[in-house]
């Protein structure tokens, strides 16, 4: 496993971070949750991302027990904050309030004195910015947080947050979350470019497009039995990628892959980490054969040809439109 900065701070995460979103606490069964954690373990992978509301709380209660006993200084804990945990009106979005009842939730279920990565998981339109950065910024003060970052925020909240947090003295966010994979790229309009010269990394989520990267739902079939496209947590996900145009020219990647000796996700993994603006790509899984699979794409290097024989195949289905990213930050309490 090979390791990068987030971002312009010091501190370094695995290439491949583990993710718990549709697993821990809902697809799987708890035991076999744990044995993938284990299993990232194994393969060197130091970075686990989770959420507070993944699960309705259950999945960072289940990370907490997987990693319970492992040494901490090891590992880096991210998590985030935003959606709705509860019934009442102040259980969701970015203020003072929720913010704070909100960490301390999440230590209790991840059974620890600190998250290494506290990420705004939507930009919430009705706390004031300043709010939202007073209280992250207080929470790394007292150690409970030690570096903020944030989740599908566009690049001009991006850069409101950085002016206030420079005015202010505030903590910078050092980290974006965006969904990033060969067929999503609107990161690379807006995004990338202003982060690349503010010193945020990306920690980018579906490199494997939901698992339509690794070749498994072919064009004019149902998807199959037990899948990310049945699930209905997940489907909304994957669903833009579920049409024969899409599925057939995935399809054609698979003797790029055979070539460089990779599976069709190792492929896919390995070409979000060409980017240099992205810090870890985050990968889940439901069997620990799959985590083991896709930590293989640390370290792998795609050159030119194959970065091109890539577009040529996928480039008319590719999604680039930056104004997908702002649609993805809906209003912080929806009716």
């Amino acid at each position: 496993m090979e390791f990068r900065h987030l971002g312009r701070s010091g501190l370094m995460v695995s290439e491949i971070s583990y993710g718990n979103w549709l697993t821990h606490g809902s697809q799987v069964e708890e035991e076999a949750a744990i044995a993938c954690v284990h299993a990232a373990l194994d393969e060197g992978i130091t970075s686990f991302d989770t959420a507070d509301v993944y699960a309705g709380t259950k999945a960072e209660e289940v990370l907490g027990k997987a990693l319970k006993g492992v040494r901490r200084e090891s590992i880096e804990i991210f998590t985030k904050v935003y959606w709705p945990t509860g019934p009442g009106p102040n259980d969701r979005g970015l203020s003072r309030k929720h913010i704070f009842e909100s960490i301390h939730g999440s230590l209790r279920r991840l059974g620890t004195d600190y998250v290494d990565l506290y990420q705004a998981h939507r930009f919430d339109y009705e706390t004031p910015l300043e709010e939202t950065l007073r209280a992250f910024d207080d929470l790394v003060r007292q150690g409970k947080v030690l570096y903020v970052g944030v989740s599908e925020w566009t690049a001009d909240q991006i850069a409101q947050a950085l002016k206030i947090a420079d005015e202010m003295g505030f903590d910078r966010i050092v980290s974006n979350q965006p969904q990033y994979s060969m067929l999503w790229r609107v990161i690379e309009g807006e995004v990338v470019p202003f982060c690349e010269k503010e010193g945020i990394g990306q920690v980018v989520f579906s490199p494997i497009a939901q698992g339509v990267l690794t070749g498994k739902y072919l064009p004019g079939r149902p998807p199959p039995p037990a899948s990310r496209a049945t699930d209905p947590n997940g489907s909304g996900f994957v669903s833009r990628f579920l049409r024969d145009d899409v599925l057939t020219r995935v399809q054609e990647l698979k003797p790029i892959a055979s070539d460089l000796g990779l599976t069709m996700a190792q492929l896919a993994v390995a070409w979000v980490l060409q980017n240099p603006n992205v810090s870890s790509a985050i990968v889940g899984a439901s069997r620990p054969e799959q985590i083991r699979d896709n930590a293989k794409a640390s370290g792998v290097r795609l050159d030119a040809e194959v970065m091109r024989k890539i577009d040529e195949v996928l480039g008319p289905v590719v999604e680039r439109d930056p104004a997908k990213t702002k649609a993805m930050s809906p209003p912080s309490r929806p009716k």
